[in-house]
């Protein structure tokens, strides 16, 4: 199996030797699992016009972050290409395993919960429900997530989470506060926007980004629409595979509720044991089964049709849904919650994109599922046309007697397979969670080399088993698992038509009456069907409330305690007059090596330092700051992830570097070929800094008048843009375009004697080995705080943050040469 393995159960730092052999990487989700470079500046090509166009840019308040990132985002291109049609049919024949088997399943139920709250006592019974089934999946599933939802993707990345990171890269709604500039320099970070002067899309942008409390409803509208997709993780499976194996009831004598419920919780146990193996290796495996089983609903509902009554057809008239409300009343409104059922697995459509494509699931839907699955409703009215007391178990009263097994074979594996749509969306929603900061650490497999949107959380997957083994046990009848069913299900519609509406107003150049007219009609459609669901809480629709709310409340919890960590991280760090107070020796002996101290600060010396410089009797001669931060996008481009810079002058050997990753990057490399990397890439840093300054020199000299920028101190707040070094006291001029640098700069820079010192003790401090200096950190609320706040992070996130994965294994740091450090942080 190929398997790339994402965290470790190993909790326990502390110093440990210094041997390098055997040494593995314990990865927190992040890079490609291609090995990637980990210095994103390529050699560039310095000849003098490109260095003098550089320079010409007047970089006031530049960050020296924002210049490099732009020099990369400028040479660099990364335009996926298309799959062939080929590559894509065959991409679609895998969704039909995983995508849509629970949508596929919904025939083994749909019409028994129906018409367990209508009795059928005419055909227009019959004709309303079959109406009312055939427009439900075609302005849902087609209108609503084929034609528009799916085009919202990010980036080919589908779900709650990828639509609120859309809108975060447009404004600036993420409360926790590390966004850069240099950030809207990732090639997959940028949107075609429309024009500046649209005042309805910037006026909702200044709302959002200047009102805390709006910032704070759209992450709960977020945190629930992923808390409903978990719920439905729990649900899909439990209903999909009793109503599967209920098909024995009355047909294999002595097979009662209890027999019921131990095959399907041995079927359950047997489907989520498998999931280690991977979405890919699962797809193929079941892709032929739903083929199969579509195939077989085809069969089975043309069949029915010719055989009893093709008039059934007639449905496609809507007047007769009015006739069934108008025959039924209140007994039809309760009927209408059943009709949800048609639709479950439509979200999985958008939440599993990216294990797969957008064309491919387009495909798949409008070429085999939705055709057949009106041709299986229709059958089944048609045979109810003429057996109207079959309903209770009418998908398998309306097979053939001579293909019952054979059906029913297939039926249970469908079952099954039903339930990998919604497990493998509740892996992506988490993992996308917890890139952005919303759900805690846990350990991730990548289960694909090729495709990194394929993964297998074991937690969450042990979790939704034990949980639907509950509720079997409890509900132990698919009526009661349906009643709660239907909740999940339209509950993350409404979020998904909410988060798509603002993608419309905000990003999409969509006429405004265009825009209104999505929530109006999705909108209303849902809200109807929400309304007739919720009149069934009492009767099993309480179950997934309380799993929305369970997981709704860590993962507020989790941010809100992560962003309350940050502010006082930021609050505490170390000023930069301090740091030329203690001078280049840092006030204690500088022995060679280097420390790589992981922070996530993205500006300033984090105060664990502090705690280092205190605790230990020296400090490595060469200390690099590494933070680890998660942008709002899928992938960041291997080329375009780390930035350096120069932290204090040039004499105290420090650098930063931030490594920024997307919610869908996977990492996986060897601690010594990280640690090659990183001195290559400093080497780089420190070549191409050297080269800008030899460059910048020589072009003062041709023009004393002028002179170049900026600042006579070190700030601590990356303001000193990259290509100034020196200590300046006017602002820059923009350079004439006959100046001209001197052709010996080049030959210069390679003599000069301050790169070459810098360069050889570098060359030492890697001889002398790298030691990661890790912070272990406790959050406790201050002492005037209210009694809330210090029940949640005392106790709540206390918890969470003992429970989840830290130190190494979060930060992908090596097990080896390991320092740490402990600190209290008050917020």
């Amino acid at each position: 199996m190929d398997e790339i393995e994402e965290g470790s159960s190993n909790n326990s730092l502390r110093r440990v030797g210094t041997g390098s052999s055997d040494r593995r990487w314990v990865d927190g989700s992040e890079v490609d699992s291609e090995t990637p470079p980990f210095y994103e500046i390529r050699d560039r090509d310095y000849s003098f016009g490109n260095l003098r166009r550089r320079l010409m840019i007047k970089p006031k308040r530049a960050d020296s972050l924002d210049v490099e990132a732009m020099e990369i985002a400028a040479s660099h291109g990364h335009n996926l290409k298309d799959l062939s049609l080929l590559g894509t049919i065959g991409i679609a024949f895998q969704t039909l395993g995983v995508v849509y088997g629970d949508m596929g399943t919904s025939p083994l139920y749909v019409f028994s919960d129906v018409f367990s709250k209508v009795p059928i006592r005419s055909e227009v019974d019959v004709l309303g429900a079959l109406s009312l089934v055939i427009y439900t999946i075609a302005v849902i599933p087609l209108a609503k997530y084929v034609f528009v939802v799916l085009k919202a993707n990010d980036n080919g990345e589908g779900g709650t989470f990828a639509l609120y990171s859309l809108i975060c890269r447009y404004a600036k709604v993420n409360k926790l506060p590390n966004q850069q500039p240099a950030d809207e320099q990732i090639s997959s970070f940028r949107l075609k926007l429309p024009t500046p002067e649209l005042e309805r899309a910037l006026g909702i942008k200044e709302a959002l980004e200047t009102k805390g409390y709006l910032k704070t409803l759209l992450l709960l509208l977020v945190l629930m629409g992923t808390s409903m997709i978990i719920g439905d993780g729990i649900l899909t499976p439990a209903m999909s595979v009793m109503s599967a194996m209920s098909g024995l009831q009355g047909e294999v004598e002595g097979f009662g509720t209890n027999a019921l419920v131990l095959s399907s919780i041995v079927i359950l146990v047997a489907l989520f044991s498998i999931q280690r193996f991977g979405t890919g290796k699962v797809g193929f495996l079941f892709a032929p089964v739903l083929a199969l089983w579509f195939f077989s609903l085809r069969a089975i509902g043309i069949y029915n049709l010719l055989k009893y009554d093709i008039t059934v057809i007639r449905a496609l008239n809507p007047f007769y849904i009015v006739l069934f409300f108008k025959k039924n009343s209140k007994q039809a409104w309760s009927a209408l919650g059943g009709c949800v059922l048609c639709i479950t697995g439509a979200e999985a459509m958008f939440a599993d994109l990216g294990h797969f494509s957008v064309r491919s699931i387009q495909m798949a839907f409008t070429c085999v599922v939705f055709p057949c699955l009106l041709l299986a409703y229709m059958g089944q009215a048609a045979y109810l046309t003429k057996h109207p007391e079959a309903s209770a178990r009418i998908f398998y009263d309306s097979v053939p007697g001579s293909l019952f097994w054979p059906v029913f074979v297939i039926a249970t594996l469908a079952a099954m397979i039903a339930s990998q749509a919604m497990i493998s969306a509740t892996f992506s929603c988490v993992k996308q969670a917890m890139a952005l900061g919303c759900f805690p650490r846990l350990k991730i497999i990548h289960t694909s080399k090729k495709r990194i949107g394929q993964i297998y959380i074991p937690v969450i997957n042990w979790f939704l088993m034990i949980m639907c083994i509950l509720v079997v046990s409890i509900f132990r009848s698919t009526t009661h698992i349906a009643n709660a069913y239907g909740i999940a299900e339209v509950g993350v519609m409404m979020v998904s038509t909410v988060l798509v509406t603002l993608v419309m107003l905000l990003i999409w150049q969509t006429n405004l009456f265009l825009a209104i007219c999505f929530p109006l009609i999705f909108g209303s459609v849902e809200t109807i069907y929400l309304l007739a669901v919720l009149t069934k809480i009492l009767e099993g629709g309480w179950v997934p409330l309380v799993f929305a709310t369970f997981f709704l409340t860590v993962m507020y919890i989790w941010n809100n305690g992560s962003v309350l960590k940050y502010q006082s991280e930021v609050r505490e760090r170390i000023s930069m007059d301090f740091m030329r107070e203690l001078g280049s020796t840092l006030g204690t002996i500088r022995i060679p090596g280097i420390g790589l101290l992981y922070n996530e600060l993205v500006q300033g010396i984090p105060s664990i330092f502090g705690q280092f410089l205190i605790t230990l009797p020296a400090i490595h001669s060469t200390i690099i700051f590494v933070c680890i931060k998660y942008v709002p996008v899928p992938v960041v481009p291997q080329e375009e992830r780390f930035l350096f810079r120069r932290v204090c002058p040039k004499d105290y050997h420090m650098f930063r570097c931030i490594a920024r990753y997307g919610y869908k990057d996977v990492r996986k490399e060897d601690s010594r070929v990280f640690e090659q990397l990183l001195i290559e890439s400093l080497e780089k840093f420190l070549r191409c800094e050297a080269l800008e300054d030899a460059l910048e020199s020589t072009l003062n000299d041709f023009d004393p008048d002028r002179v170049s920028v900026a600042s006579d101190t070190y700030t601590d707040d990356l303001m000193a843009p990259l290509i100034h070094r020196a200590k300046r006291s006017e602002p820059e001029q923009e350079f004439d375009s006959e100046v001209l640098p001197s052709p010996s700069v080049g030959s210069s820079m390679e003599e000069d004697p301050a790169l070459e010192y810098e360069l050889a003790a570098l060359r030492e401090a890697t001889d002398s080995g790298l030691t990661y200096l890790l912070a272990h950190g406790d959050v406790r609320a201050k002492k005037n705080s209210i009694f809330v706040k210090k029940l949640v992070i005392n106790y709540f996130y206390a918890f969470l943050r003992r429970n989840c994965r830290a130190g190494a294994a979060n930060l992908t740091v090596p097990h080896m040469n390991i320092l740490q450090a402990g600190m209290t942080y008050m917020v």
